[in-house]
């Protein structure tokens, strides 16, 4: 994933599956973001986010402070929500302590998935879902590890984006 691309990158790439933690962690941003907006507008502020937490190195955004949140409030081109600024940081940290735990993010994550994408059949894409009782122990699971803004919707999402789920709708 090119880092100077926006959201015809994510047009391209969104449901490819990653096993990178930073890539997924720059995915699971947009989600954060994305809570209220469409993925598509959460996405097109790729750019800003990769500026404002250090091109999604995970250790350095684990590091923010007060002092860096309200640098990144200050951007002009950033969804200026301190909630989700602050959920960001915190979920940096949640991943440094999966990483510990499990080896990566990736690990953590495809567990849940036993390491093979699930594929979700439709006839329509008005059948497509947006959340499942699945996503839903995935988020309460997350929530245990300290990750925040991570519902069923958003952890879906976050599974689809990282190629987990992969959905096939017959009619397109």
């Amino acid at each position: 994933m090119a880092k100077s691309a926006g959201v015809i990158e994510y047009d391209r790439d969104f449901g490819k599956e990653t096993h990178d933690d930073q890539r997924m962690f720059e995915l699971l941003t947009v989600g954060v973001f994305q809570v209220g907006l469409s993925w598509q507008a959460a996405a097109s502020k790729l750019p800003a986010y990769r500026r404002n937490f250090y091109q999604m190195d995970i250790a350095k955004v684990a590091a923010m402070d007060l002092e860096n949140i309200d640098n990144v409030l200050n951007d002009p081109n950033m969804i200026r929500n301190p909630r989700k600024i602050r959920a960001v940081i915190k979920n940096a940290r949640a991943i440094i302590g999966v990483q510990n735990e499990y080896g990566s993010f990736a690990n953590y994550m495809w567990n849940f998935v036993d390491e093979v994408p699930h594929t979700k059949n439709y006839e329509t894409r008005d059948e497509v879902e947006t959340s499942t009782p699945f996503a839903g122990k995935v988020a309460k699971d997350m929530k245990k590890h300290g990750f925040t803004f991570v519902g069923p919707t958003v952890t879906y999402m976050f599974m689809k984006a990282c190629g987990m789920i992969q959905d096939q709708v017959w009619d397109s």
